[in-house]
C-alpha cells in the first residue's frame, strides 16, 4: 500500500486494526460487564443460569452477496440466534461473533456486516461482547448468543398438552416467498416486501417477552401461559413436529387460520402455492407455541390449531406429503437461502 493511501481490504488493514475498527464507538448492554479487549468477555448471569445457543452462516449455502447486502447478512446472523434464545423464554443479553473471510475482503463489507449485526443485537435488547477473526476461503459467520431467564423456568418443546391452543406470533412463509422471488429473478413492488423479509427476518422478540411478563404476573403462570415454544426456522410443519415429538402429542392446524391474503397475492405473481410457503418455509423466525385451554391470547398472537392425541402434525386432520421444511444435509452444496435452526 502506498503512503497516504487508505486501506481497502482486510489484508491491508490487518487483524488487530480491524478488531479496533469493528469495536470503535460501540456501547455494551448492561448485561455485558466486560466487552472486547481482554482474553474473554464477562457477561452477567442474574440467576446463575444462561440460555446459550449458536448458529453458523456459510457464503453460498445460507446467503449470497448478490442477493443480500452485508448489513442484511449481519442482521440475519444475529436474528436467528436471538430468536432461539427467546424461544426458550429468555431475554437476549449478549452475542459473540466469529468471522472468517478471505484476506482480500473489502473493509466496507466488514463494516456493513458488523453494523447490521450490531443493529439487530440492539433491537434484541443486547450487544456484541466479543468474537474472533480468521482467514478463510469463503465468508463464514458464527454467532453464539446468551440469554437470561431471570428466575423463570425455561420453555422447552416438551410441555405441550392435549387440548392446548397452538398459537403463532409473527409472519409465516414470507422469507420462503422472497427466496422463490430471488430464484425466479422477479423484482418490483409486488414482491418487495417478501424480498425484504428474506433478506432481514423480523422476529417479534417483544411480542414473546411481553407475553411471558404478562403470564408471570399470575400466581400459576405455568398453568395458564405458554407451555411449549419454538421459533419457526425450518418450517412450521417441521418445527411443530419437534414440539409434537418432544411432548408425545399430535398437532392439528387450521388452514383457514393460516391463510395470509397478502402472501396469496405474491403467490399469484410467482405462480406459486402460498400455503406451501406458510407450512414449509423457514427463516421468518416467527414463534409458535402452545397455550393452556382457556388462556387468553396475548397481544400479537393468533390461534392456528390445537394439540390432540396421537403423533405428528396434520392440517385440517390430513397428513401432509413431502418434506416439512429445511434440513441442512438435503439438496446441493450450492443452494443458498438455507434456514439454520
Amino acid at each position: 500500500m502506498s503512503a497516504g493511501k487508505s486501506p481497502r481490504t482486510v489484508r491491508e488493514l490487518g487483524e488487530f486494526a480491524l478488531i479496533d475498527r469493528i469495536n470503535a464507538g460501540r456501547v455494551q448492554a448492561p448485561g455485558v460487564l466486560l466487552g472486547p479487549g481482554d482474553d474473554a468477555a464477562l457477561v452477567a448471569a442474574p440467576d446463575g443460569r444462561f440460555v446459550v445457543t449458536t448458529d453458523m452462516l456459510v457464503q453460498g449455502r445460507h446467503f449470497r452477496l448478490d442477493w443480500s447486502g452485508p448489513g442484511d447478512i449481519g442482521r440475519k446472523a444475529i436474528a436467528q440466534n436471538a430468536a432461539d434464545v427467546v424461544a426458550m423464554g429468555a431475554a437476549p443479553t449478549a452475542f459473540v461473533v466469529a468471522l472468517g473471510c478471505p484476506a482480500d475482503t473489502p473493509l466496507e463489507l466488514i463494516d456493513g456486516l458488523m453494523d447490521g449485526a450490531w443493529a439487530e443485537a440492539v433491537r434484541a435488547g443486547a450487544s456484541i461482547a466479543g468474537g474472533d477473526l480468521v482467514r478463510s476461503r469463503d465468508l463464514v459467520i458464527s454467532v453464539t448468543a446468551f440469554g437470561a431467564l431471570s428466575g423463570a423456568a425455561p420453555i422447552t418443546r416438551a410441555g405441550a398438552c392435549v387440548g392446548d391452543i397452538v398459537a403463532v406470533a409473527g409472519r409465516l412463509g414470507w422469507s420462503a416467498a422472497g427466496l422463490d422471488a430471488l430464484i425466479a429473478g422477479t423484482t418490483g413492488a409486488e414482491v418487495a416486501e417478501v424480498l425484504a423479509a428474506h433478506r432481514v427476518p423480523q422476529p417479534p422478540y417483544g411480542t414473546v417477552l411481553d407475553a411471558l411478563r404478562q403470564f408471570s404476573a399470575h400466581h400459576h403462570a405455568s398453568e395458564i401461559g405458554l407451555r411449549a415454544l419454538t421459533d419457526v426456522s425450518d418450517g412450521l410443519l417441521a418445527d411443530l413436529g419437534h414440539i409434537a415429538a418432544a411432548s408425545g402429542v399430535a398437532v392439528d392446524l387450521d388452514s383457514a387460520a393460516l391463510r395470509d391474503p397478502a402472501l396469496e397475492r405474491v403467490a399469484t405473481v410467482l405462480a406459486a402455492d402460498a400455503m406451501r410457503w406458510v407450512l414449509t418455509g423457514g427463516e421468518d423466525h416467527a414463534f409458535v407455541g402452545t397455550l393452556a385451554p382457556g388462556c387468553p391470547l396475548p397481544a400479537g398472537w393468533r390461534a392456528v390449531g390445537r394439540v390432540v392425541t396421537g403423533h405428528g402434525v396434520t392440517v385440517d386432520g390430513v397428513a401432509q406429503a413431502g418434506d416439512g421444511g429445511w434440513e441442512s444435509f438435503r439438496g446441493t452444496d450450492s443452494a443458498a437461502g438455507g434456514a439454520p435452526g
